[in-house]
């Protein structure tokens, strides 16, 4: 290989790299409706949550009417979550 060729190689290569990096800062790592905000506050929440602050949380989860807790088994948990996907969608 020539130096002229080597010199090719090498610019082409950190052009990609530039790409990648264009590429990586435009994609969220969040999930819509997230920012690394909002992941903060959840994290300050439960960090610093007493255990009674986190069992009355869960307590009051099972007697909020507006959600049904059921028991699946666990083989069925990917055809639930698929069913779940189409009626979100």
């Amino acid at each position: 290989m020539d130096s002229e060729n080597v010199d090719t190689f090498s610019f082409d290569i950190d052009k990609v790299v530039r790409y990648d990096e264009k590429m990586t800062m435009k994609q969220s790592r969040f999930p819509k409706g997230w920012d690394e905000n909002r992941v903060k506050r959840v994290l300050d929440h439960y960090e610093n949550q007493t255990e009674d602050e986190a069992v009355a949380e869960d307590e009051a989860a099972w007697e909020d009417t507006s959600h049904t807790f059921i028991e699946v088994p666990n083989e069925l948990i990917p055809a639930v979550r698929e069913l779940l996907a189409k009626k979100v969608a």
